[in-house]
């Protein structure tokens, strides 16, 4: 067990930083010769000199700065300390646990999260990158505070949060493009398909799959948009996602009779609104911002 207080380095922290005994007193409230005292019993503890004068300042040694530089860290991490233990004191919860479709725009998803951490630095975040009834289900399971989905959940009230829009695309050298002429969905059938799995473990459902002869199934969104770009298939894959790709030529819109750009409103979901925390409510705020400041960017 150490000897030595983190008061004690606290207050050669103030000495250090102010400059000398008598300014630092006064900022910290305490007499100079308080601090003079927890200073000197320091160095006896350590048995290493950690101030020495210099006109009528003082400064650390060599050794002292190396330890007033570990010290620091205790004293930041104390302070921390106390200020979750603060903020746990008030209600504030510690994990806030996400359930967000990989529809969701990412980077609305990225602002909200950087905002979230400027103002809750020390509440943990669990994000589950859900797929169709996979982010409903753990609402239902009690396992997620919040929900964003494209689908209904039973016996929850949702709030509109934003519709994000889908297009049937393929790589520009797709066999699909060189027919050059309006398709159908025989047209389609004839082609691999790519869909992203349910990430539902008891309900998983098929969403857009046209029965095509080929299909290939993948868990995450980025493998099936990574696919389509190497010409591997075709799929309905969201705007916000491949803005780059349209503009640049890799990917393009197939030139369906109808179906090709489909539309589905996303909403946001809370496990229980009445209970939900402060932190909670902050990052339900926080998505609604961004979403907002995002919708507005593309216009």
């Amino acid at each position: 067990m150490s000897r030595v207080t983190l008061a004690q380095w606290q207050m050669l922290a103030a000495v250090v930083d102010h400059g000398g005994f008598a300014r630092a007193a006064e900022v910290v409230h305490k007499s100079p010769s308080t601090l003079n005292h927890a200073v000197h019993k320091l160095e006896q503890q350590l048995g290493v000199k950690v101030l020495e004068p210099m006109g009528r300042q003082v400064r650390l040694t060599d050794a002292g700065e190396l330890l007033l530089r570990r010290a620091r860290q205790l004293i930041e991490s104390a302070e921390a300390l106390e200020d979750v233990a603060g903020r746990l004191s008030e209600g504030l919860e510690a994990e806030v646990v996400l359930s967000i479709d990989q529809i969701f725009p990412n980077d609305a998803l990225a602002v909200a999260l950087s905002r979230f951490s400027a103002a809750y630095p020390y509440v943990r975040v669990q994000l589950h990158e859900t797929v169709l009834n996979g982010g409903i289900e753990m609402l239902y399971d009690g396992r997620a505070d919040i929900a964003i989905s494209g689908l209904a959940a039973q016996g929850f009230l949702g709030e509109p949060l934003v519709t994000v829009r889908f297009v049937a695309v393929a790589h520009h050298d797709h066999e699909l493009h060189g027919l050059e002429r309006q398709l159908d969905l025989r047209d389609l059938q004839r082609h691999r398909q790519l869909v992203v799995r349910d990430s539902a473990l008891r309900q998983s459902m098929d969403a857009g799959w046209l029965k095509a002869e080929q299909r290939w199934t993948v868990s995450h969104l980025e493998t099936s948009i990574d696919m389509v770009r190497r010409g591997l298939g075709f799929a309905w894959l969201p705007e916000t996602r491949i803005y780059a790709d349209l503009e640049s030529g890799v990917l393009q819109p197939l030139p369906l009779a109808a179906g090709g750009v489909r539309e589905v409103p996303m909403q946001m979901i809370f496990r229980d609104r009445d209970r939900a925390g402060p932190a909670t409510r902050a990052m339900a705020q926080a998505l609604k911002e961004a979403v907002a400041s995002e919708c507005a960017s593309r216009m």
